[in-house]
């Protein structure tokens, strides 16, 4: 069984994935940075690894 996305909670809504942020020294691990806007569906998906950011206070924060 596939474990879910991870999701994170953000409180601006442009955000940077690189997919190995929380591994130490993990940047060969992970992939290229991108640089996420999240739009007013409150959350944006990274194309990469698949990591949700949730605006924190936004609609689909629960």
């Amino acid at each position: 069984m596939t474990q879910p996305p991870e999701t994170l909670r953000v409180k601006t809504s442009r955000v940077a994935c690189d997919g190995a942020s929380d591994i130490p020294g993990g940047a060969a691990l992970g992939h290229p940075r991108v640089f996420l806007e999240i739009d007013e569906s409150g959350y944006v998906e990274c194309g990469y690894c698949d990591r949700r950011f949730v605006l924190e206070g936004g609609p689909a924060d629960h």
